[in-house]
């Protein structure tokens, strides 16, 4: 009998502290929409489901024909699956980790490295930085998804040095004027507010709690007396502060651009992208890396040094930190996020309710195919057996292999295929 290449996966869940409860998370949602037997604890936080083959989580095939137990396992014996091109430029390893991940308070201010400091952290600190691959990775909003991404245009950051004396205490009077005679200098401008942002990220713990206390009081009392307190960002800050008290990550809000996004929205953070997430759920997909950067809102290792030599300072609107998807000119039902790095390319799949029979063509690449809503009987000549799909089923689809589906459900389905498209 010829080998089975379409089967469904049983994936890894991290129960990471800064995740939503229950089945508040999106993440539990589908787990047992994937597993109805799945028992979820209402006092545990659901923050990531992985689908791949990351060492951390890899998934297990459920598929009892097949003797490998995990995709991982199954890749390295039938290496061909992931198609040549693939197979050939990534040494015969899936080069993508796909997630869903449910943020119900911030997750670290971090930057992952590119291949070349990878290279070296991985070298110098294997304990903090487990291995040497850069990690780009894409975020797409599943519901309103709030971020922080990338400095902000000078003139803002300036202006909240205007309206927040206590930030422009901690970056210092000769940084911060610096900064202000850089604007309409593009070469002056990086340099000026890398000094700004290492000044604040290396000021003396002390003064940055009295400071970040006297800030809290401020807007807390300007709150309550019914004044407005967004030239402060004052909502985003007490939030922060809240879930971080006395953490200088709090003050990266006045640096980095507020991003919320709507659902089907992206953001895509290349090697050196200064970004935190704050709150709501995403599909993310990056290179298969676990290395990242820290500086703060975090209980985790803070590498500030290394976190600010590496940033890419280029001020932009965050408006331009959205990525834009495009329709798939071959598949009416098909948008594209397919950035600009070789590693993953991300389709979401939405079938209208007035069609029952959909395919999903095949590529010359692996894929990992995720459904969020719907149902239908999936056939492949490769699966040997039809697999019902329903909210939370994930399938793991072979090279060149096509799956034709059979829609059961009224509204239609939404998917999400990861996948290498080089």
């Amino acid at each position: 009998m010829e080998e089975v290449r379409v089967f469904p996966l049983t994936c890894a869940v991290q129960n990471y502290a800064w995740g939503k409860v229950g089945l508040s998370s999106e993440v539990a949602k589908l787990l047992v929409g994937g597993d109805p037997l799945a028992v979820i604890d209402d006092g545990k936080p659901y923050a990531e489901l992985w689908m791949g083959a990351h060492p951390k989580g890899d998934a297990e095939i459920k598929d009892n024909r097949i003797s490998q137990r995990t995709l991982g396992e199954w890749i390295t014996h039938n290496p061909a699956s992931l198609g040549s091109k693939v197979k050939d430029t990534f040494q015969g390893q899936l080069p993508f980790l796909f997630k869903v991940l449910s943020v119900n308070t911030a997750l670290s201010i971090q930057a992952h490295p590119n291949r070349e400091l990878a290279a070296k952290l991985h070298a110098q600190f294997p304990e903090h930085y487990p291995d040497n691959n850069h990690k780009p990775e894409m975020a797409i909003a599943l519901t309103r998804f709030q971020g922080l991404c990338g400095f902000r245009p000078v003139e803002e950051i300036l202006g909240f040095m205007t309206f927040v004396p206590e930030f422009r205490a901690l970056v210092g009077n000769a940084a911060a004027e610096e900064l202000q005679c850089s604007v309409g200098d593009a070469v002056r401008v990086g340099g000026a507010l890398k000094k700004c942002f290492t000044r604040m990220m290396n000021c003396e713990k002390k003064m940055f709690v009295d400071k970040l206390n006297m800030l809290v009081k401020r807007i807390t009392e300007e709150a309550a007396a019914g004044h407005e307190t967004s030239s402060s960002h004052g909502e985003l800050l007490l939030r922060l502060h809240s879930q971080y008290p006395g953490d200088i990550g709090c003050f990266s809000i006045y640096f980095l651009n507020h991003m919320v996004l709507e659902p089907g929205e992206a953001m895509f953070l290349g090697a050196n992208e200064p970004h935190a997430y704050l709150s709501g759920d995403c599909m993310e997909c990056m290179a298969c890396s676990d290395n990242t950067v820290r500086a703060g809102l975090t209980p985790k290792y803070i590498d500030v040094n290394t976190l600010c030599e590496m940033l890419n300072y280029s001020p932009a609107p965050a408006s331009a930190k959205i990525f834009p998807s495009a329709p798939d000119p071959s598949d009416p039902f098909v948008t594209l996020y397919d950035p600009h790095i070789p590693d993953f390319t991300v389709m979401k799949i939405q079938v209208p309710a007035a069609v029952k029979q959909y395919t999903v063509a095949p590529l010359d690449c692996a894929g990992i195919l995720l459904v969020i809503e719907g149902d239908a009987t999936a056939t492949s000549a490769a699966a040997h057996s039809d697999i019902a799909l329903c909210r939370g089923t994930v399938l793991f689809v072979s090279a060149n292999e096509s799956v034709s589906l059979h829609v059961e459900s009224q509204a239609g389905m939404t998917m999400y295929r990861a996948c290498c498209l080089l």
